[in-house]
């Protein structure tokens, strides 16, 4: 898999609702208990595991709970520490399931879960929000993240871990991409080539993440060894790129003045 980190896919003007959601799941991730800023969720390493727990029982998407449209009953909940397993108090959480799908959309599990997150968002979302308008990008943002949280709670319906990441919503902004600019540059470093930088058209981009997603699914909803939830991100995959292939026209291919090359060359 390849890391973009730039497109060379000029916008008529700024992406505020991109820069928006961008900004909304940092400051929610340094107000969580995950970030380690906050001081809310105890001082000590039990008090944050199990405020940790609760927090992400409250907000978080959980698959059972989706299907059935009704919280889970309070349980006495054992988390692991570096202490070993210690037993929380029980709590009794008021939730409304399908609000939970729009909170968990703007929750992470970690900085590497948040940071690859918002990567993608930053150089995909912004040419689409461009196409799509402001608010029309947002509704589709959204739709692509609830259908992709159904997706997995349907595939998963005994689930009771909870489900957290904007990657659902983050995978249909992909689809769209594809579809809109597929020959688009992408600037993304190449592990295997010792992170060299190249410059790939977004087909080969997108397309090689969407193979790998699918790869994942085909074993498992969701990884034991990352707990990473790969239907979410097929379908939302699948919803944003037949969102834009069945409204949206593609665009024209951008001028050649956008792609350095030899006079009369054509961009790839």
């Amino acid at each position: 898999m390849v890391i973009p980190i730039h497109d060379r896919n000029p916008t008529r003007g700024p992406a505020y609702v991109t820069y928006a959601i961008i900004a909304v799941n940092i400051v929610l991730f340094l107000l969580g208990p995950l970030s380690g800023f906050s001081s809310a969720y105890g001082d000590s390493r039990v008090e944050r595991a199990c405020a940790t727990d609760s927090y992400f029982r409250e907000y978080a998407a959980i698959p059972k709970e989706l299907v059935d449209n009704d919280p889970l009953d309070p349980v006495r909940v054992v988390v692991r520490t570096d202490d070993g397993l210690v037993r929380c108090p029980t709590e009794d959480i008021d939730k409304v399931p399908i609000l939970s799908v729009l909170f968990a959309m703007f929750l992470h599990g970690g900085w590497l879960h948040l940071l690859g997150n918002m990567l993608f968002l930053f150089v995909f979302g912004n040419n689409v929000e461009d196409r799509l308008g402001h608010l029309r990008y947002l509704l589709f943002y959204l739709g692509c993240g609830y259908l992709a949280t159904y997706a997995f709670a349907l595939l998963n319906s005994d689930s009771v871990e909870p489900l957290v990441g904007a990657s659902g919503a983050i995978a249909g902004v992909l689809g769209a991409y594809l579809w809109m600019f597929p020959r688009a540059r992408v600037t993304s470093l190449v592990p295997f080539l010792l992170f060299i930088p190249l410059a790939l058209p977004a087909w080969l981009v997108l397309g090689m993440w969407f193979v790998l997603q699918w790869i994942y699914f085909q074993g498992a909803g969701v990884t034991e060894a990352t707990g990473v939830a790969y239907a979410a991100h097929v379908a939302g995959f699948i919803a944003g790129f037949g969102y834009a292939a069945l409204f949206v026209r593609r665009p024209k291919a951008p001028s050649s003045a956008y792609y350095p090359g030899p006079p009369g060359s054509r961009p790839y």
